[in-house]
């Protein structure tokens, strides 16, 4: 299979009050097509850290990170995050209020032809088992059903990797657990490659088809 991401000797640096302070070091890492990856440590180990370099919120100190034969970030280059083709779904899902599910989802779908955004929205709350939401508004839905009109969002304009942080940690554990495997499914279905976040053993066991466990101190 042909990496889709790939992370080479990644350094990610701040500058802190008492100094450079080392976010990552000389990470490695490479996700194949069509797989669901999973950082799994706990927090401060620089998981949050390698995730938004990924997307192009941070810049890195040295290595570099491509996806597919694009080179993303290296101390060199930096694409902006709307020119990587990353999408990303948030702890806090970060749905617009005012707008309904079906808006909500053709957020990121502008740049679209105007005809081709109702069926692609139509399409996104179908896979996510929502078909008949799209008039709602956030606060009709559950929390289970924000997250996967988030999900569909982010999945919405095909992106070529998708980044979820933290995606279940705002819900109990019975919808965590029955959404981390109807995620796993949908996303399966669709063929996304997709990067996971958490510090949940469980969560990860059930949704990654990897696991790369960063330690405290990685």
């Amino acid at each position: 299979m042909t990496a889709a991401l790939s992370i080479d000797n990644l350094r990610v640096t701040y500058q802190g009050a008492h100094g450079q302070h080392v976010a990552v070091q000389d990470f490695s890492w490479a996700v194949e097509a069509g797989q669901i990856a999973c950082l799994l440590g706990p927090s401060g180990c620089g998981k949050t850290t390698v995730l938004r370099t990924i997307a192009g919120f941070e810049p890195l100190s040295a290595g570099s990170i491509r996806l597919g034969d694009v080179l993303l970030s290296s101390p060199q280059i930096h694409l902006p995050p709307e020119r990587r083709r990353v999408g990303m779904m948030f702890q806090e899902y970060a749905l617009f209020p005012h707008l309904t599910a079906a808006q909500n989802v053709a957020f990121g779908l502008r740049r679209w032809a105007a005809a081709d955004i109702s069926p692609r929205v139509a399409e996104m709350l179908t896979l996510v088992g929502l078909p008949d939401a799209g008039r709602r508004y956030p606060h009709e839905l559950s929390g289970g059903q924000q997250q996967r009109v988030a999900l569909a969002r982010a999945m919405a304009p095909t992106p070529a990797l998708l980044l979820l942080d933290e995606p279940f940690s705002n819900l109990d554990s019975a919808t965590r657990e029955r959404l981390s495997v109807e995620v796993r499914d949908i996303l399966h279905r669709a063929g996304q490659t997709a990067v996971l976040v958490t510090h949940n053993q469980a969560e990860a066991h059930t949704m990654a088809d990897q696991i790369r466990v960063l330690g405290a101190h990685s």
